[in-house]
């Protein structure tokens, strides 16, 4: 049976890597029912707004191949809105909730508060000195209709509040948690309206939910305790609720809540790092997700066949950084070498336009494919290739190798003699290491004696791939040049 889930932002910023697992669970629901993925903007909170916001996470999404189906879109970079249920951005369906919160006055089921922000910090801050929990007092619930017609009449402000009945219990059965039960006296008169004609998520949600035809909706556990209002609401309005998943928090390796402080948050960075879209969404969907095998890998496709919201764990799971690279080294590898050198462009294009154009490109990037972790790494480990390195003789002696400046003084030339009786047709690999290592034998070197000062003088690097692959892909004018330049 088809399935319609929503991923529905705050344009506040950019796209939280929580907010990327939701979207990723909504897609593969939607996808493996043959349902509707559905993109709302919930643009309710007008004081943080952020310009720019809706296009950053529409370019995520895309980047992250979670397209939706229906709602908001891009279309030759303008945003636009497609389907039947619209509009999709909250600020432009004022009229519907506005509607709604009448509809629940003129019930019974909410009334008009005009208590000020310092009537309400004061109490606030009362009942916390008595160690109560924080909840509204319900002062204007009392007011007779006829003042709190007036008032509005005169054009005081005020918000709408729903009233939550003390005595209810309300009951659920969430996907992820199971049976849930909450008492009415613990559950806070949510305002719905507020004073400036705008919704709370609450209203919004409900009301914008029923109207698109949600059937599932999966979000983060922090809402777990609004629960029982929107239920109450879907109930108010005489509405059928959808099926809800909460799903588990992202946690810091020290089990806090993840935050900017130990990492990055911004699925936006993540990519401009140079982490794979697949690598990302595998190790997104394992956060909180079971696939109840040993596997690990798993690509979008696989993730829509295998995925189920009931092996998803109600525990938070564990943001881990290393877990994320081991898996970007794995997705990096899988990559054709074709299809790595298209990867890495947008790097290139930014900090090595000079790889770009070099016909030898393709074959020199397989040298780094499986020494990098991220993409924006390729223009350093590639530079050698296209810049003269700086060598030192800092760099060329080595302690491990015992290798003393006096030793790379008398090593380096024959090297440079050995690579200059090889000929131009015979210049490979092979070769390169045959002839090296006779030299090493010859004068009872050691293999890092000699791979060492010629790896360094090749590429400046203390680390590189290997001293015969280099040369090989540098050519044997440019490997004999560089020797050539090295002040001994």
């Amino acid at each position: 049976m088809p399935v319609r889930t929503r991923f529905p932002p705050s344009p506040t910023g950019f796209l939280h890597v929580g907010g990327l697992r939701t979207a990723l669970y909504c897609y593969l629901v939607a996808k493996q029912t043959k349902g509707s993925f559905l993109l709302r903007i919930e643009d309710t909170d007008r004081e943080r707004l952020v310009e720019g916001a809706i296009e950053n996470i529409i370019r995520t999404l895309h980047w992250a191949g979670l397209d939706p189906d229906e709602g908001v879109m891009m279309e030759k970079g303008v945003v636009i809105q497609k389907g039947e249920h619209g509009p999709y951005i909250q600020s432009e369906r004022l009229p519907l909730y506005q509607k709604y919160a009448k509809e629940l006055l003129d019930a019974g089921r909410a009334y008009p508060c005009f208590c000020t922000p310092d009537r309400l910090d004061q109490m606030r801050k009362e009942q916390q000195e008595a160690k109560q929990a924080p909840m509204y007092d319900r002062k204007c619930l009392k007011m007779p209709k006829e003042e709190s017609a007036r008032r509005i009449a005169a054009g005081e402000k005020h918000v709408i509040r729903m009233e939550i009945p003390r005595s209810t219990t309300v009951t659920f059965t969430d996907d992820i948690r199971g049976n849930l039960s909450f008492e009415g006296k613990t559950i806070d008169d949510q305002v719905l309206l507020k004073s400036d004609g705008f919704p709370t998520y609450h209203l919004a949600h409900v009301v914008d939910d029923h109207l698109m035809d949600t059937d599932l909706v999966i979000r983060g556990e922090e809402w777990l305790s609004s629960l029982p209002k929107h239920l109450l609401l879907f109930e108010y309005l005489g509405w059928k609720a959808p099926r809800y998943a909460h799903v588990p928090l992202l946690l810091n390796p020290d089990r806090s809540k993840l935050s900017k402080r130990q990492g990055d948050v911004a699925a936006e960075d993540y990519k401009e790092k140079g982490y794979l879209p697949e690598a990302l969404l595998n190790f997104l969907a394992l956060l909180g997700w079971n696939p109840g095998t040993e596997e690990e890998i798993f690509t979008l496709k696989e993730l829509i066949d295998r995925f189920s919201i009931e092996r998803v764990q109600k525990a938070g799971a564990v943001f881990d950084h290393e877990k994320l690279d081991w898996l970007q080294g794995q997705w990096i590898r899988k990559l054709t070498p074709e299809e790595f050198v298209n990867r890495l462009k947008p790097f290139l294009e930014k900090h090595l336009a000079a790889a770009l154009r070099d016909p030898e490109l393709t074959t020199r990037a397989t040298l780094i494919q499986d020494r990098l972790t991220l993409l924006s790494e390729g223009p350093d480990m590639l530079r050698f290739f296209y810049e003269e390195p700086g060598v030192t003789m800092e760099l060329l002696a080595n302690p491990k190798q015992k290798l003393t400046p006096e030793l790379v003084k008398e090593i380096l030339p024959q090297i440079r003699t050995t690579l200059e009786g090889i000929a131009e047709k015979d210049w490979n690999r092979e070769i390169l290491e045959e002839r090296l290592r006779a030299l090493m034998e010859s004068k009872g070197y050691k293999l890092g004696q000699v791979l060492w000062p010629l790896r360094a003088a090749l590429t400046g690097k203390p680390y590189s791939p290997g001293a015969f692959e280099v040369a090989e892909a540098l050519g044997r004018e440019k490997a004999l040049t560089r020797i050539d330049n090295i002040s001994l």
